[in-house]
Parts: C-alpha cells; sequence; structure tokens
C-alpha cells in the first residue's frame, strides 16, 4: 500500500488506510459512550531505509514498510488500548470494542460521527516525497566518501563504521469527536563512528546528525564531511587522554550535546504522569524555586525542520512553546490529554508515542536552557580547577530521586582558567534538582544538538532535541581514576 499523498482529506487519507467513512462511524459508536471520557483512533503508516557500511562494506541494507491502528478508550484514570496491523472495517470495530471493555466502561455508544478535518497545528517540515525516496547507489556512494574521508583524516584512523537512515510515516489521528488530523512526518538520520588506533591504545570517536528533512540535508554545504571529521578528531584525541581526577569540584558543560543531561536529569521530572502520581522531585513545586535564578528552561516542539519537532503531537494537539522553568522557578509540567484532564489543566502537545502499537504519554519534544549573558570563554577562565565536558555517553536517572550518573565521552582539565588536557574515563554524579541550584554561570551562546536524540520511556523511543549554553556548575561530583 502506498501511503496518503497529494488528496489529504479526511475521507480520501482514511480510505487509502482502507477504512470507509461508515466504517469509522461504527467503530467511534462501539468506542463510546457516557462513561468514556476520552477516546480517539491512531492510523500509521511508516516506510523505513537504512543503509550501514563497515570497513567499505555494505555489512546491512534494509527496507520495512509497516501500517496499523490503535484505538484507545479513556475513562477515569484507566486506559483501554487495543491495536492491530491489519486495518480493514471488521478489524477496526473489534479493536474498538477491546479497547472499550479494557477502560471497563458500561453502556452502548448512540454517536453519530461525521468525518470531518480539524486544526493541523504548524508546518514545520514541509519535505516532498522525492526528497526521502533516494536511489540506493546514491545512499552507497555518500558512505563510500565518508569511509574515505575520515581515513584522511589521519592515518591511526583504522574502522570506519557509518549508517544512514530515512523515515516517512503517515499519521492519521482520529478524535472522539470525529475531527480528523493529517500529519506526514520525515526523519532522516547519519551516524559515523570512527576507531583510533595506537599501538595497543584503541580509542571511539562518533558523530551525527539529522532532523525532520530529505536526504539532501547531508548534502548541503557538504555537511556530512562535519560530522566525519567531528568522529575521526574525537577518536584521534582520546588517544592522548589522561586519567580522569574524581572528587567534588566545578564543571563547565560546553553548549549543545551536554543539554542531554538536563533532559535526563531535569526534563523527564517535569512530565505529567510523573507528577500526577507524585512521583517525582518536582511534585507539587509549581511556583516555587527549584533552580539558580540564572536557569530558564523550555520544552519548545515548534521549531522548524527540528529532529523532536511535530506539528501535533501523536493525540492531534498541536505543539507549542512550554516554559518549565523560568528565572529558577517551576512553571509548569508537559502534559498529555489525559494527564492534563486529570489534573484540572491544558494538554501542552506534549502526548506521544513510538508507534500505533503504543498508548500516548507525556513526553519532551526539544528541550534546552534559554541563553544567559556570560561570556563562555569568561565562564572558564573563572575555573581554578575543574573539568570542562563537551559529550556525554550513557547515564542513569532515578525520576522519584533525582539522583543521575553519566559519563563523559569527551573532556577536559580546567587547571587555572584554562582548558588543558583530554581526560577519559570521567563519570559526573549528582541530583538533578540540586545541579539546578549550583549552576553560577550561563552563556550566551545557547546551541542544539545535532539531530541525534532518542529517548526511552516505558520501553518506548521517540525521537528528542536537546541544548544547552555554556554553564558552569559548582561543586559536582567527579568519579575518575585519580584523585
Amino acid at each position: 500500500m502506498q501511503p496518503p499523498n497529494g488528496d489529504h482529506s479526511p475521507s480520501t487519507t482514511l480510505a487509502r488506510f482502507g477504512v470507509d467513512e461508515p466504517a469509522l462511524g461504527r467503530a467511534l459508536d462501539a468506542l463510546l459512550g457516557h462513561q468514556v471520557d476520552d477516546a480517539d483512533m491512531y492510523f500509521e503508516h511508516i516506510e523505513s531505509d537504512s543503509v550501514a557500511l563497515d570497513e567499505g562494506l555494505v555489512k546491512r541494507a534494509a527496507r520495512a514498510v509497516r501500517q496499523g491502528v490503535g484505538v484507545r478508550a479513556v475513562t477515569g484514570d484507566k486506559t483501554g488500548y487495543a491495536h492491530s496491523d491489519e486495518i480493514d472495517g471488521a478489524r477496526l470495530l473489534e479493536a474498538a470494542r477491546a479497547a472499550r471493555a479494557i477502560a471497563d466502561a458500561g453502556g452502548q455508544g448512540t454517536h453519530t460521527v461525521a468525518v470531518a478535518p480539524a486544526r493541523a497545528g504548524h508546518d514545520l517540515y514541509p519535505v516532498e516525497a522525492a526528497a526521502l525516496d533516494v536511489p540506493l547507489d546514491d545512499r552507497l556512494d555518500l558512505l563510500s566518501r565518508i569511509d574515505v574521508l575520515a581515513r584522511a583524516y589521519d592515518p591511526r584512523v583504522k574502522q570506519v563504521q557509518a549508517s544512514v537512515a530515512t523515515d516517512r510515516r503517515t499519521c492519521v489521528i482520529v478524535g472522539k469527536d470525529g475531527r480528523v488530523v493529517i500529519d506526514e512526518r520525515p526523519l532522516v538520520r547519519l551516524n559515523v563512528m570512527c576507531i583510533a588506533v595506537d599501538g595497543k591504545n584503541r580509542q571511539v570517536g562518533s558523530a551525527g546528525g539529522g532532523g525532520r528533512a530529505g536526504f539532501s540535508f547531508f548534502l548541503e554545504g557538504d555537511r556530512w564531511q562535519h560530522f566525519v571529521r567531528e568522529a575521526a578528531r574525537q577518536a584521534i584525541l582520546k588517544l592522548d587522554a589522561v586519567d580522569s581526577p574524581a572528587g567534588s569540584m566545578d564543571v563547565v558543560l560546553g553548549p549543545g550535546w551536554p543539554g542531554i543531561l538536563l533532559h535526563e536529569a531535569v526534563g523527564h521530572g517535569l512530565e505529567g504522569d510523573f507528577n500526577r502520581k507524585g512521583t517525582s522531585a518536582f511534585t507539587g513545586m509549581i511556583g516555587k524555586e527549584v533552580a539558580s535564578p540564572l536557569v530558564s528552561v523550555v520544552d519548545d516542539g515548534t521549531i522548524p525542520g527540528r529532529r523532536g519537532s511535530l506539528n501535533v503531537d501523536d493525540e492531534g494537539t498541536p505543539t507549542q512553546r512550554n516554559v518549565l522553568i523560568e528565572g529558577g522557578v517551576l512553571k509548569g509540567y508537559l502534559q498529555d490529554r489525559l494527564n492534563a484532564r486529570l489534573s484540572g489543566v491544558a494538554p501542552t502537545g506534549n502526548g506521544r508515542r513510538e508507534s500505533y502499537a503504543d498508548a500516548p504519554m507525556p513526553r519532551m519534544t526539544n528541550t534546552f536552557m534559554l541563553p544567559g549573558e556570560s561570556d563562555p570563554e569568561e565562564i572558564i577562565k573563572g575555573v581554578s580547577r575543574g573539568i570542562y565536558a563537551v559529550s556525554f555517553g550513557g547515564g542513569q536517572v532515578d525520576i522519584t530521586s533525582g539522583k543521575f550518573t553519566f559519563s563523559g565521552s569527551e573532556a577536559y582539565l580546567i587547571e587555572d582558567g584554562k582548558i588543558t588536557a583530554p581526560v577519559k574515563g570521567a563519570t559526573f554524579i549528582g541530583n538533578g534538582p540540586d545541579v539546578l541550584k549550583r549552576v553560577v554561570a550561563v552563556g550566551h551562546d545557547l546551541k542544539l544538538d545535532e539531530g541525534i536524540g532518542t529517548c526511552g520511556k516505558d520501553g518506548q523511543s521517540v525521537p528528542v532535541g536537546v541544548g544547552l549554553p555554556t554553564i558552569r556548575v559548582n561543586g559536582l561530583t567527579v568519579g575518575g581514576v585519580s584523585v
């Protein structure tokens, strides 16, 4: 089946999923009733392609086409959810009845629903289908050039891995009133990993990027070359890294990807479900000071072309710019429809799901700290002994307590106000709310990440963005090798 294109009217689009208005009406009638507080149907068609190169050879080439529908009924705080990867009138009706039964909603539906278009939200990623339908030879040519350029960077680069993936997703959300929202979502990503070897010393560097764009995104201004050189640079740099010191010290976080610490250590704690259930360290803190007065944090799903942006969320609510923390004061949480209704507030456009097989939940989009007024160079000059962290690797966070542990994939010593030797083995340990209060300087150089973020929650993964200006955090615990 071809995804909907051309005529984007609700009736035509649903027909391409194998559903007409009478079938949809019967399913909605079975789904709805006086005891149902909320309900929706989420149709999805996905076409994805990926190619991976390792040691100059194609190690993987895959193409997947899948589609399905998820049906949800909500009664109070109880959600009934059923899905099917086969779509026709009979299966849709069966899924609607199952979702209603799971939600324990009695009675019979007596609704007459007319299918009608709803507000589409924004137009953040207008990409033609041809921008993603790129011949395999063109993708292989790009990967081959990546391999050549990486090896030419330094003879110590001994192994190169690269992959490029494109994804085109058509989402159709039908609300309980029959209103239909259609969103065509492109997504591309390029990953490069280089392994540098010097004797027995073996180090890895990685880089990449992407967004809601077409394949040409990587070719514009030779953007792909930047990712290659960055991966090779990191690998070579680490060959000369010294063991990280350990202890409590001042840490300067660089702009961009280090915002992942903000995302994990703070962002998840500001999601509506955790706070409604009282399991977040930020529960009940709206209107109170939770951070340094220098700290303001937003979640913005409306930035054109960004990996975490959406025209509408996966419940059909237009995304928006949500101020979470302003001048150190907590202003609000991220809400989907269920948690917003139960909390007595408006949804914020943050209801997200991995696919039609999953029920939505409150999730981040693009989460970042707003810039301050400090000069980044002056921030570093003010540190007599500390660590400058440019990039993070894996980490763990406890939402309830806010405690986190992150490994630094690129970090340096700061000695007498100067960046000196690169370090390895640095681990950053702290508590999200506590770290926010320890921020003593915020730079004017806000930078968003390159477009590589993927966020996991309750077994679901969704694309996100992060960002940060240069900031200084005093007294952060650093785990390392030397003391």
